[in-house]
């Protein structure tokens, strides 16, 4: 994901169970807090569809399609770049 835009998707832990390692290349955040982070999504059907931007074994580029049954998504939250992301107290801006 470029930048701190974009959309962290939580799962239910019975999803991360189920999907076991096929989803593990996509998961961040930590042991407690497992995320899938996305650019864009698309909530339209059955099945959420996530684009995710990542490289290949040789450094390049690529755009993922992630797609997973909606049952699976446990939160969807906003990560947008004018703010920090995370689940803490916030801090009142500072004034320009």
């Amino acid at each position: 994901m470029t930048g701190a835009d974009g959309y962290a998707v939580y799962l239910f832990p019975q999803a991360l169970e189920a999907l076991g390692d096929a989803v593990k290349p996509y998961l961040g955040g930590d042991a407690h807090s497992p995320r899938v982070m996305c650019r864009e999504i698309d909530t339209g059907g059955a099945l959420i569809e996530m684009t995710l931007e990542g490289t290949t074994a040789d450094g390049q580029p690529v755009e993922v399609q992630l797609m997973l049954p909606a049952s699976m998504v446990r939160m969807i939250v906003s990560a947008r770049g004018d703010a920090a992301f995370g689940f803490r107290p916030r801090q009142p801006a500072t004034p320009p």
